[in-house]
C-alpha cells in the first residue's frame, strides 16, 4: 500500500499538497491499524481530523485525537501503538513511535523517516514526517457516541462523538484556549455556516469547561453565542489567519477568518 501513497503524491501539483496528502494517507493507515487492533471498542474519534474524515471539513489536520468512551476504560495505549508500528513497518515504512502516558492524556508521535525525501518534497534524506496520536483518558462526562463507516483511502468503521458533542468540543477549545488558534476559528465558522448542524451538546460543554477551570457563566442555549462573541473580541485576527492558512484546501478561505464573518454567523444562528 506504500505504492499507493507514492502514486497519490506524484499526482499533486506542489510540495504543500504532496506533504498534506501524505500525512492524510498515513492518518488513514494509522486509523486502520488502530481499528484492526481493537481500539475503536472504546476510543472515540474527536477533533479536527475527525471532522475531516467523517464530515469532509475542507482543511487538512495534523493530529489524531481521541477520547475514551468512559474514564474507567483501559486505553491499552502502548499495545495499540505496537500494533500500529508493526502494521506500518510491514508495508515498508521506516517508522519509529515515541509514546508517553500521563494520568489523563496519553500521546505518541509516529515518525516516518525519509518519506518526504522519497516523495520529492524534501532534499533531506533524514527529514521526518510525523503523525501525532493523543487520547484523553479522563474525558468530561456527557458525550454521545456514534459509529460510522467511511472510506478515505481505506475502509474505516469509526467510533466517534456525535455531531452535537463534536461541536461542544470545538466550543470548549475556542472558549478555553489561552492563545489564538486559527484552525479553531475556521472550524467554528464551518459549524456555524451549516443550518442543518445541531445545537452543541451543552452538558458536555459545561462539564468540559468546569474540568479546565472555567470561571465564566455556565453555557446555556440562551447564552453560548454571547460567550463566544466575548471571546472573539480578544482574537488576534492576523495571527489566526497565519495559523490556519497552511492547512486550507482553498487558500481563499483565509478571508473568512474575520470579525465580520463571525458577527454574521453568530447572528444568523439566533
Amino acid at each position: 500500500m506504500k505504492e499507493l501513497l507514492l502514486s497519490l503524491a506524484t499526482e499533486q501539483p506542489d510540495p504543500f499538497r504532496k506533504r498534506s496528502i501524505a500525512r492524510e494517507y498515513l492518518q488513514a493507515r494509522t486509523l486502520l491499524a488502530l481499528q484492526d487492533s481493537g481500539a475503536f471498542t472504546n476510543w472515540a474519534f474527536v477533533g479536527g481530523t475527525a471532522l475531516r474524515f467523517l464530515f469532509h471539513l475542507p482543511r487538512y489536520s495534523e493530529d489524531l485525537d481521541f477520547s475514551l468512551d468512559r474514564p474507567s476504560s483501559d486505553p491499552r495505549f502502548r499495545a495499540h501503538m505496537r500494533s500500529v508500528k508493526f502494521d506500518l513497518a510491514a508495508e515498508g515504512y521506516d517508522v519509529e513511535i515515541k509514546a508517553r502516558e500521563g494520568s489523563a492524556v496519553a500521546a505518541a508521535f509516529i515518525k516516518f523517516k525519509g518519506l518526504l525525501h522519497e516523495l520529492g518534497v524534501s532534499p533531506h534524506a533524514d527529514e521526518v514526517l510525523s503523525v501525532k496520536v493523543e487520547i484523553d483518558a479522563n474525558p468530561p462526562a456527557g458525550a454521545a457516541l456514534e459509529t460510522r463507516i467511511v472510506r478515505r483511502f481505506v475502509m474505516l468503521n469509526l467510533l466517534h462523538y456525535d455531531r452535537a458533542s463534536l461541536f461542544a468540543g470545538k466550543l470548549h477549545a475556542v472558549l478555553s484556549r489561552k492563545y489564538t488558534k486559527g484552525r479553531d476559528l475556521y472550524d467554528l465558522a464551518w459549524y456555524l455556516s451549516d443550518p442543518e448542524w445541531p445545537e452543541p451538546n451543552l452538558v458536555l460543554l459545561d462539564n468540559a469547561l468546569k474540568q479546565t477551570g472555567w470561571k465564566g457563566e455556565p453555557p446555556r442555549s440562551s447564552n453560548w453565542r454571547t460567550l463566544v462573541r466575548r471571546k472573539l473580541d480578544q482574537v488576534d485576527w492576523q495571527r489566526a489567519i497565519d495559523d490556519v492558512a497552511p492547512f486550507l484546501e482553498r487558500p481563499q478561505d483565509r478571508d473568512l477568518i474575520s470579525a465580520d464573518t463571525f458577527r454574521k454567523l453568530l447572528k444568523s444562528t439566533n
